[in-house]
């Protein structure tokens, strides 16, 4: 259940609908306040001159019955003032009524909008029109609900991503319990691996789910110290050197003299470089190569791991760390580079990928360079 401080009359907190960690504008920033005093000074001036609009139109009738009974007196001067008061009157209340009409159109498109909001649905958008104020305040609402409409959609579609990795090895786990359970498999190990397989792909993706959760709301936790780029790059490598060579494929370093530690969590950076290397492995052609580069740039260093395989198709590079985005070839869950890119970031650093069918694919990770104490 959401906690803070209720949204509506009253309130000033977030409303339900707005997307959790994420300021909006009824929790009163500074901005916010600003245009609201501003639109609220505007209205209050509409209706008072409207109020004394009709104050004046009022005394001039009554002036002018009165002076037609003989109640007061008739002077010419009082009622040449009566008459222009009536006359100022009357066009002051057609003023008003005019403006009115032209703040009402657009409130009443706000007020619309927002119950639309409220009630669910995303697509609905406002016209922009009436006062700068409120051309400013239609165009805010409409960019929220563009905003909130987009998270839904990619809502609804890692979801339903979840939902398809997760499908896979329930299968497996299932059709295997069954068959062991009807006897029709022996409960031996060769017929209960496949079901281990699955269980281990399961809890390998709710731990990349947990990790891009973190990492995306700021609640993962770093563990800093300074660590040597090349024992981390050896350690590395060491640990993928059977399944390279099983693959056929060498793998090198290549770190520059004097390259000043990294300031990182090292669990966390270990994965991040056996994910890319891992990837690499699965991407390299049968006699190709991977290297792991490490050098100096302004304060930070740039790690490289680099392959001669087939690369990334052309029109999925700018997306491939996104969640769930692999290619046809892949058999992940399309995670492993979005949490790259989320730990990387969290460090203060950044990730960039370049690839071609012809020189293979480069991931460069920039990460800040421990202080020398």
């Amino acid at each position: 259940m959401r906690s803070g401080p209720p949204w509506g009359r009253g309130g000033g907190g977030r409303p339900p609908w707005w997307p959790e960690g994420e300021t909006s504008p009824w929790s009163g920033g500074p901005n916010w306040r600003r245009h609201g005093r501003r639109i609220a000074r505007r209205i209050g001036c509409f209706v008072g001159l409207a109020l004394l609009v009709v104050l004046s139109a009022i005394f001039g009738v009554v002036w002018l019955l009165l002076s037609a009974f003989g109640a007061v007196s008739s002077a010419p001067f009082d009622t040449a003032v009566a008459v222009t008061a009536l006359v100022l009157g009357g066009l002051a209340i057609v003023i008003a009524i005019l403006v009115l009409r032209r703040l009402a159109a657009p409130v009443g498109a706000l007020i619309e909008g927002a119950h639309r909001i409220e009630a669910g649905d995303l697509s609905a958008r406002v016209p922009v029109r009436g006062p700068s104020d409120l051309r400013s305040l239609a165009r805010a609402m409409n960019a929220m609900s563009s905003r909130l409409e987009a998270e839904e959609t990619h809502r609804r579609s890692v979801l339903a991503d979840i939902a398809h990795e997760l499908r896979t090895p329930l299968s497996i786990i299932r059709g295997q319990a069954e068959a062991v359970t009807d006897g029709i498999y022996p409960a031996d190990a060769e017929h209960m691996a496949p079901i281990v397989s699955a269980t281990e792909s399961m809890e390998m993706l709710v731990d990349d789910l947990s990790t891009l959760t973190l990492a995306e709301s700021g609640a993962l936790q770093l563990h800093r110290e300074p660590i040597d780029v090349a024992v981390l790059v050896n350690e590395t490598l060491g640990a993928f050197g059977a399944e390279a060579r099983a693959a056929g494929v060498q793998m090198t370093e290549h770190i520059d003299v004097d390259l000043p530690p990294i300031d990182a969590d090292p669990g966390r950076i270990r994965g991040v470089l056996g994910n890319l290397v891992s990837n690499a492995l699965a991407h390299a052609r049968p006699g190709g190569t991977i290297r792991v580069e490490g050098a100096a740039a302004d304060g930070s260093v740039l790690l490289t791991v680099r392959d001669d395989g087939t690369g990334i198709p052309a029109e999925l590079l700018p997306r491939i760390f996104d969640r769930f985005v692999k290619g046809p070839s892949s058999t992940g869950s399309g995670l492993g580079l979005a949490i790259v890119r989320d730990v990387v970031e969290a460090h203060g650093g950044s990730v960039t990928a370049t690839s071609t069918q012809v020189d293979g694919t480069a991931i460069t990770l920039q990460l800040p360079a421990a202080r020398s104490r």
